[in-house]
């Protein structure tokens, strides 16, 4: 179905904002953006006079629907915390479409995230992309295959000392990489060595994965909090030469400079938290504009449910508060997001060729007092806020006969 949004004021991101814009929106995709363009006889017309139109935000690290929102231990498969090397798991396989998380997603305008298994391990597993509507995971998924996580600090020195086995310090995580990697280099020379003599061989899934790092086809997701085990992320991204992503880095602010200058992006957040651990004792709502001055690229992250995803763009709105240019905002929150993990051509902008992910907003989504009042996802109509009853209307994920 063709649908536009007219007489909107459209923010493309990546572009110039456009005055009583339309962006045009078939078979999935965006297929035009701007001033004058041509509205088929037979789309669905959407009139955002008045409203700010926007490209669906991304939350780059989040464990919607492996950590389902209100379900304890029954709906929390985030981390499989028995081997310190889970580079095998697969969030993929622990997503529940239908947590409540979803729909709030939704009403924050986050139509892209990129969900991650915890941060209990040294290597947690293997992370996808997904739209936040959609009947099953697979409906859902866009980006099967976009990184591993890792975890370094107090998280995996906390769970494995408490089992009284290696490893139970930082000298003990850091070894721990140290030592996948090596081993999947190893296998890799010997896999193909194997397949030029033409000679069987095991397919081992962990090895395999870490390959994939190591070959560049995969991102590297490093959890880490305190400056110096940000330093130490970077040292083992020299080492063994794979694709960082610093996630958290709440204490990034303190080496901005180092981060910028070896190019090093970092997913921000979450920046609400109270300072739980020492590891957070530095935490800072002027983080993101420090290291966005620096020249760090940023994303954004409620690390969902940490934070309730819909919540992802006040944190923006308040690390502007604090110092973040309002345009690097909106970046942190759509292009930066979707650059640094390789999604680029799929989301974060309104430009033909893009995922029909828009979301129309009553005004500036950096004022707290705005909302998001439709989204489409892949060009479907799957939001609206009702302003009689005062609540967000989502489209039914059931199947109905």
């Amino acid at each position: 179905m063709t649908t536009a949004i007219t007489n909107g004021y459209v923010v493309p991101v990546d572009g110039d904002p456009i005055d009583g814009g339309t962006v045009l929106m078939d078979g999935g995709k965006i297929v035009a953006v701007g001033s004058g363009v041509d509205v088929p006889a037979d789309a669905e017309v959407v009139d955002a006079a008045g409203r700010w139109v926007l490209p669906g935000f991304i939350d780059a690290h989040a464990h919607l629907g492996v950590h389902e929102d209100g379900e304890g231990w029954s709906g929390n498969d985030t981390n499989e915390m028995t081997d310190p090397n889970g580079a095998r798991f697969r969030a993929l396989d622990g997503i529940d479409p239908y947590e409540p998380g979803f729909d709030d997603a939704l009403s924050g305008g986050v139509t892209s995230v990129v969900i991650k298994p915890g941060s209990g391990n040294p290597i947690g597993g293997r992370t996808v992309g997904v739209k936040t509507w959609g009947r099953t995971i697979l409906d859902m998924m866009f980006a099967e295959d976009v990184s591993v996580k890792s975890a370094l600090g107090e998280n995996p020195k906390r769970v494995y000392g408490e089992k009284d086995k290696t490893p139970s310090t930082r000298l003990g995580v850091a070894a721990t990489l140290r030592e996948a990697f090596t081993k999947a280099r190893n296998y890799a020379a010997q896999r193909d060595h194997a397949a030029a003599e033409g000679k069987p061989f095991d397919v081992d899934l962990t090895m395999e994965t870490l390959v994939q790092v190591l070959d560049g086809e995969l991102y590297w997701d490093q959890h880490t909090h305190r400056a110096d085990d940000i330093v130490t992320a970077v040292r083992l991204a020299e080492e063994f030469g794979y694709k960082l992503v610093v996630n958290h880095g709440t204490e990034g602010h303190l080496i901005a400079d180092f981060l910028a200058e070896r190019d090093v992006p970092v997913i921000l957040g979450p920046l609400f938290t109270s300072r739980a651990k020492v590891e957070l004792r530095n935490r800072s709502m002027r983080a993101a504009g420090i290291m966005a001055r620096a020249g760090v690229k940023l994303a954004i992250t409620t690390d969902h449910p940490v934070i309730p995803i819909d919540f992802l763009v006040y944190q923006a709105a308040l690390a502007v508060k604090d110092g973040l240019d309002r345009t690097t905002a909106l970046r942190a929150l759509t292009v930066h997001p979707a650059e640094m993990l390789g999604l680029g051509d799929r989301i974060g902008a309104l430009k033909p060729g893009m995922d029909a992910d828009v979301a129309v907003w009553s005004g500036d989504p950096l004022d707290v007092m705005n909302r998001a009042e439709r989204v489409f996802v892949r060009g479907r109509d799957v939001y609206a806020f009702d302003d009689a009853t005062g609540e967000g209307v989502v489209a039914d994920r059931r199947y109905r006969e």
